[in-house]
């Protein structure tokens, strides 16, 4: 039968899609996608798309709900894009996660049964993330705010309260949103191009508990700077916390992305620092940094376990960042050669070796695909690429150099089980798989894997 955009049908959910949103079937065996919805919901759908093959609906009514839908934490979680499984119980988020991985290497990978260990599931699912990045704009009466954007838009959804953001953000921010409204300073207006502060930018050490605010800013600076950089010290000591870097980050050009290349210091240091396990690492505004600290070192420890060191390996570490996994196996190789980019990461991955006393680490800057081949022989390679996965020419490296090992850690399973297809069909073998939440209540989930060159393959 037809369907009308704008028409209300009753649905009964029955699995949830790649971005976390709630599927079910028509009596005509139709499609229906139905964000906000879990499995074992029936819910009134109101349909805003026709496609031949499927319809796309928001949720009008929950007319039962689930035994796995739960109340979110966060008020504005449904408008927010940031929590899209919040409303689904803990245990479920982890078997849809566990689900996709397994699904994608499946799939797009075109590897069956692959080898899954359990999902390494969080001991924390609220307020452990150490880095935030706040866009600012304006309300309805015109008064600064700042929250996240709402979902599939860049319309500021207003909230100080993030419930998987450290908790020390909710007082640093409202004390800078008072700031700016009492200073009458602008948000930045992405279609006029005017306007001063585009995001507010965090960054805490949950173990040292330094704590970074980098305001982002089309501009040079911000009037009263100094007056706000007391503001912050004080807020940081009333929570327990030290306000170790105030910095800008000068981002004048017409664009979506978040970050400009230079920031200016405005008091203590360009960096914070903290610590994953026994190791101590220097954390700048543009370096990469896993975001959930409690999961960081269950993830490098399943990578260490995988890599299985003995003390003799020379190990490439590629797209290093800042040089984590890096010195987390330091300790356990002969020789560790890492690679990145970004030339503010390896300046801090060659200051963390310094400061943990590391002399077998050795970092370079540059495209993995184009360093690598210069590089000693390996015995191991490890790769934390970007969601965009390896690139095919760093792929090809890989394969030429055939090393024993290959510890792949990525943030996007289809990218992860593209890889995993080519590698496969050029002599690895894929050995062990296992998930880590390190996102709560998103449909993102990291991944080791581990696959190792097939015997008869040179």
């Amino acid at each position: 039968m037809p369907y009308l955009k704008n028409e209300e049908v009753t649905v009964d959910i029955t699995a949830l899609g790649n971005d976390g949103e709630g599927i079910g079937r028509l009596s005509d065996g139709m499609t229906v996608f139905i964000p906000g919805t879990v499995p074992g919901d029936k819910v009134l759908a109101h349909i805003v798309k026709v496609k031949k093959t499927c319809l796309y609906a928001i949720c009008r009514e929950v007319i039962a709900p689930s035994s796995f839908r739960v109340k979110e934490e966060c008020s504005v979680a449904a408008k927010c894009g940031g929590c899209t499984l919040q409303h689904l119980s803990y245990d479920k988020q982890l078997e849809y996660k566990e689900n996709k991985v397994k699904d994608c290497i499946e799939r797009i990978g075109g590897i069956k049964n692959p080898p899954m260990e359990p999902i390494i599931a969080a001991d924390d699912i609220y307020h452990f993330r150490n880095k935030a990045q706040f866009p600012a704009g304006l309300n309805k009466e015109g008064n600064f705010i700042t929250g996240f954007y709402r979902v599939r838009s860049h319309d500021v959804v207003e909230n100080t309260d993030c419930a998987i953001e450290s908790k020390i953000n909710k007082p640093l921010i409202e004390a800078v949103v008072s700031f700016m409204r009492r200073k009458n300073i602008a948000p930045y207006n992405e279609e006029t191009g005017k306007g001063l502060i585009r995001h507010i930018y965090t960054r805490v050490g949950f173990f040292t508990h330094e704590v970074m605010v980098c305001l982002v800013i089309n501009g040079e600076k911000v009037p009263g700077s100094d007056e706000l950089k007391d503001i912050l010290i004080k807020v940081c000591e009333e929570n327990g916390h030290k306000l170790s870097c105030f910095c800008l980050n000068i981002n004048k050009m017409k664009t979506n992305v978040i970050l400009g290349n230079e920031c200016r210091l405005l008091y203590g240091n360009l960096y914070i620092t903290d610590t994953i396990g026994d190791i101590s690492y220097r954390i700048s505004p543009l370096s990469f940094y896993q975001v959930n600290p409690y999961q960081t070192k269950k993830l490098y420890d399943v990578a260490a376990e995988f890599a299985g060191l003995t003390g003799d390996e020379v190990v490439w570490d590629l797209y290093c960042g800042i040089g984590t996994i890096s010195l987390y196996l330091a300790r356990k190789a002969k020789k560790v050669y890492g690679v990145e980019i970004v030339p503010e990461a390896i300046d801090d991955a060659r200051i963390n070796a310094e400061i943990n006393n590391i002399t077998n680490a050795e970092f370079f800057v540059g495209a993995s695909e184009d360093i690598a081949p210069s590089l000693p022989i390996p015995d191991v390679i490890v790769v934390d690429p970007p969601r965009k996965g390896c690139d095919e020419k760093l792929l090809k490296t890989i394969i030429d150099t055939a090393p024993k090992r290959l510890v792949y850690v990525s943030c996007d399973p289809a990218t992860l089980a593209r890889d995993l297809k080519i590698l496969s069909e050029n002599g690895f073998k894929l050995e062990r798989v296992r998930p880590a939440d390190q996102f709560c209540h998103s449909c993102h989930v990291e991944t080791v894997a581990l696959a190792e060159k097939a015997l008869g393959h040179v």
